[in-house]
């Protein structure tokens, strides 16, 4: 993941890189089969995942996330006068990466930047995107150098707006009967023990959380604060990180507590893991026990998070602009450290 310094000219375009998802129901299976492929993953496993989507039409919303996120970025570049191309494209749908490094191709771009739409270090999160733009530009004779940016977790452009979201929800509490604060509930993608091992994915998380907290009005003291997982997927005997969401509001329940903000902080938007783990499954547990929940939402296209994504453009046209980042951690470096976020195995990836 070798990001060479370029001078501003060298650049010029940018590709936001996301996961992807199906529009219509005539994609889901077919959508599913590509994100698994290579895998065992059970056609039962499929088959329920694809209720998922099929409940709501065949829809992701990811896809129509992602175009306001492109369309906001093209206005932002513009409004500051930096003439960058913008892209998008996906590891697992259409628009997908490689086809879209075609494109640049053919509109004869040469060098680029990618922003990953994930802010947490795992294989992955970061590792498996870089894996992609790698062989899609492997894939394509002649195509543009593309240099992806910096993990964003403890960025000020993701934790303020992911602060001011767990405020908002917040305030839809203040009218609950109960006088008890609410307690704060972080949640994020499960991944494998063994994947976890090697990557700063449970590190980044926490302190990241704890960012967030200490930007609240109770400052995630009153109430408390947790992290937790959700969508896991592979054999059900391997080791994945835990608690699982729906059975810590579950045991907050028994501790006596009534009131929760639950906060998709591994997600950059509401695509179908955060509506269906969350809205859904985690709301209606919550529901069933007497528990008031609230979620807050994802930053998507928040005006503060798509200046950040200008930000750490700006940082790769020159290398002498700050550098912000929030905590004693300091700002993730360009390149991730070569046994970083190993893959650990193969039908690891999440199954959306």
């Amino acid at each position: 993941m070798h990001a060479p310094q370029c001078a501003p000219s060298d650049y010029d375009a940018v590709v936001v890189v996301s996961f992807g998802g199906p529009e219509g129901p005539e994609e889901v299976m077919p959508f599913l089969r590509n994100v698994t492929r290579g895998r065992d993953v059970p056609a039962s496993r499929l088959e329920a995942v694809a209720e998922h989507y099929l409940r709501r039409g065949g829809r992701s919303p990811i896809n129509d996330q992602n175009r306001r996120l492109v369309a906001a970025l093209r206005a932002a570049l513009a409004r500051i006068g930096l003439d960058l191309a913008v892209y998008w494209g996906n590891r697992n749908w259409h628009p997908l990466l490689a086809d879209t490094v075609a494109a640049m191709r053919a509109d004869g771009v040469r060098r680029a930047l990618a922003f990953v739409t994930s802010a947490f270090g795992s294989y992955s999160g970061c590792r498996q995107y870089q894996d992609d733009i790698d062989g899609a530009v492997a894939g394509c004779d002649g195509a543009p150098e593309i240099h992806k940016l910096r993990l964003f977790w403890n960025h000020p452009g993701f934790i303020e707006p992911m602060a001011e979201g767990v405020r908002g929800a917040l305030s839809r509490l203040a009218d609950s009967p109960s006088a008890a604060p609410a307690r704060l509930v972080f949640s994020a993608h499960s991944i494998p023990a063994a994947m976890a091992s090697g990557a700063p994915y449970e590190r980044q998380l926490r302190q990241a959380a704890g960012l967030i907290a200490a930007r609240v009005p109770q400052g995630g003291e009153a109430g408390g604060w947790d992290l937790v997982y959700q969508s896991r997927s592979g054999r059900p005997g391997d080791p994945w990180l835990a608690p699982d969401v729906a059975d810590h509001l579950a045991a907050l329940h028994r501790e006596g507590v009534g009131n929760v903000v639950l906060v998709p902080l591994g997600f950059v938007s509401d695509h179908m893991e955060v509506i269906h783990d969350l809205d859904d499954e985690a709301a209606g547990v919550a529901a069933a026990i007497g528990m008031r929940l609230v979620r807050s939402p994802t930053v998507g296209a928040h005006p503060v998070f798509v200046a950040m994504i200008v930000e750490l453009i700006g940082e790769r046209l020159d290398p002498g602009a700050p550098r912000r980042a929030l905590g004693d951690a300091g700002p993730w470096p360009d390149a991730c450290a070569a046994g970083c976020c190993p893959r650990s195995r193969p039908d690891a990836d999440a199954v959306r």
